[in-house]
């Protein structure tokens, strides 16, 4: 099986540590992206042209192509890169047949934050960081920030301290609220990812040089609201692109690993296995078997899990 508990067997070259010019994806920017690529999939390679159509500066429209690529929302084709909508893209934002075009669903919530933070194809540096190698419960921007500079170091990157910090407030930004800021009423608006409430205030604590500074920590927790249909559906993700033509998986591995549904989801080990094992939906195809044991347990890939249409026809539990 493919190495993907070391951070160092990541292609580190590939990591991306910006192209989101320091905005945080906002709440009506892909349904909006997405009209434009549907109405012309030429929007965004000209930016003055994307600027009056999408009612943008040009830093927010290079920003908005970087998270609708991000997301999976639209890929780039030919030499030009030309966005093209992806069959998630329309399963999502059509107007007509999308699930969840005004994004109004939690489900549609985790599977943004699920494209986002699971990469395997640019994997976003502080994403895979933070939420698949993070070795304590909880941080503080300056500890996240002094161990972003060490793993670039590491990795052979020459980055500036600017950049380690804006990728950093960005992610920071994608998933904790800013409101009741002092910031300028444009840079306080929250993005979807805020409502999943991954990640969370701790309180505060003093830095060695004496200033006063947040801890983050992220929930985890059994979270009701990503139903069975949805964790297998990443699950099959994580085994497609991650395990490749892998037969098996162990449990720990879709528990614990860098990018699997457990840590991602931020889930406890024991509700990644009562998950595994809980008894199929009537009509819904998981796409594997379990054998448990003792000491781990093991997933028998057995076909296609489920698709978006199964995600959405379960019901939500808030």
């Amino acid at each position: 099986m493919t190495d993907i508990h070391s951070f160092e067997a990541a292609d580190a070259k590939g990591f991306k540590f910006s192209g989101h010019e320091t905005f945080a994806c906002r709440y009506a920017w892909l349904p909006k992206a997405y009209r434009a690529l549907k109405a012309d999939s030429r929007t965004f390679v000209d930016d003055d042209k994307a600027m009056v159509v999408l009612g943008l500066g040009k830093n927010m429209v290079r920003a908005l192509k970087f998270w609708v690529e991000v997301t999976g929302v639209a890929c780039p084709v030919g030499r030009d890169r030309t966005l093209e909508i992806t069959d998630f893209g329309e399963a999502i934002f059509n107007e007509e047949e999308g699930h969840d075009p005004y994004l109004e669903d939690v489900r549609t919530l985790w599977l943004l934050h699920w494209n986002v933070a699971s990469r395997d194809q640019g994997p976003l540096f502080a994403w895979r960081f933070l939420l698949g190698h993070w070795p304590y419960p909880e941080f503080t921007h300056g500890e996240a920030f002094r161990a972003f500079k060490a793993q670039s170091v590491r990795m052979g990157f020459d980055h500036s301290d600017i950049t380690l910090k804006q990728h950093l407030d960005v992610f920071l930004h994608m998933y904790h609220p800013t409101r009741g800021s002092s910031a300028a009423v444009e840079d306080s608006l929250d993005g979807p990812l805020v409502d999943l409430q991954l990640l969370l205030n701790l309180g505060a604590r003093q830095s060695d040089g004496g200033r006063w500074e947040t801890v983050y920590g992220f929930r985890r927790e059994e979270k009701p609201e990503i139903g069975q249909a949805l964790f297998d559906y990443c699950l099959h993700d994580y085994w497609r692109r991650f395990a490749g033509s892998d037969p098996a998986l162990n449990l720990r591995t879709v528990a614990m690993a860098p990018a699997s549904p457990g840590q991602l989801f931020k889930l406890p080990e024991h509700d990644v296995r009562a998950r595994i094992e809980a008894r199929p939906v009537s009509g819904v195809r998981r796409g594997f078997t379990f054998q448990p044991s003792a000491i781990e347990g093991q997933l028998f890939r057995e076909g296609m899990g489920p698709n978006l249409d199964d995600v959405y026809a379960e019901e939500v539990t808030a």
